[in-house]
């Protein structure tokens, strides 16, 4: 009887991360520290002909001004606030476990490893099948090309990159998967869809317009397959840790991904 003990305890301990680790409130800490250095990173990198801010959080902007709405942390406060609002709907427990938190780094760490081998195996499928065509070489970032300044000696440097990159995992996933798959998801059902294929539609809609949002605007890349394929898949993939891992582990995903791939692979 006693010899049992410690493996109920054991399945226990990870049925509480399991659940832990998908709570608003956990997701919110969890999130804060990347949201701040983004913001004030931001602040600190932007001049007269360099802007990092990512392209969610430029487009979201831009939206607001077009509604006559200038407030620079409106939407950084409006995540804070939907994260903590979602909190107190669901009436959670205010307990955070440091240990949690810690075990969702690893695993944004370990899914975005996962990322990049897979995007490695998708390249060498397309070269073998479409040997001509113009692939970038593996590893792709999910972001399109970040704008240079004028002189090709002052580009953007690492470190404003990496600023860019975390709120890649911040700002497209509260978009594209915090607010537009559960709206889609909402509508779809309201339409008498069934619950099954209106989550389908949601997770595929918004792969396909977090694909190809990557390809429009003034620093949109040109359209290729290769990367739209990738993103679209990746948009499947963080759509899969959306439902399955929660908010929190999905940012850190790509936040973790865009900064392998982009500033330390690329300096290695």
């Amino acid at each position: 009887m006693s010899s049992a003990a410690p493996a109920i305890s054991s399945l226990d301990s990870s049925n509480e991360y399991w659940d832990q680790t998908r709570r608003p409130l956990v997701c919110l800490v969890f999130l804060l520290p990347l949201l701040v250095v983004y913001e004030f990173g931001v602040l600190w990198h932007t001049g007269p002909q360099t802007d990092v801010r990512n392209g969610a959080d430029a487009w979201m902007r831009l939206g607001l001004e077009h509604v006559g709405v200038q407030f620079d942390w409106l939407i950084p406060i409006a995540i804070v606030f939907v994260l903590f609002g979602w909190h107190l709907c669901t009436r959670d427990r205010w307990r955070i476990s440091l240990d949690t938190l810690l075990g969702m780094a690893a695993e944004s760490l370990l899914f975005a490893f996962l990322l990049i081998v897979f995007g490695q195996l998708l390249n060498l499928s397309f070269e073998r099948l479409l040997p001509t065509d113009s692939i970038p070489p593996p590893p792709l970032s999910i972001e399109a090309d970040l704008p240079q300044t004028e002189s090709p000696s002052n580009a953007i440097g690492s470190a404003a990159k990496a600023v860019t990159y975390l709120g890649a995992g911040i700002y497209e996933e509260f978009l594209f998967r915090l607010c537009l798959l559960p709206a889609l998801y909402g509508l779809a059902v309201m339409t008498h869809m069934r619950k099954r294929w209106a989550a389908v539609f949601a997770v595929l809609v918004t792969s396909l317009l977090f694909a190809g949002a990557h390809h429009v605007g003034p620093i949109g890349e040109p359209f290729a397959i290769f990367p739209f394929v990738f993103r679209c898949t990746a948009g499947l993939v963080f759509s899969a840790l959306f439902v399955l891992r929660g908010f929190g582990i999905t940012v850190g995903c790509h936040a973790a991904y865009d900064l392998l791939v982009g500033v330390l692979l690329v300096v290695i």
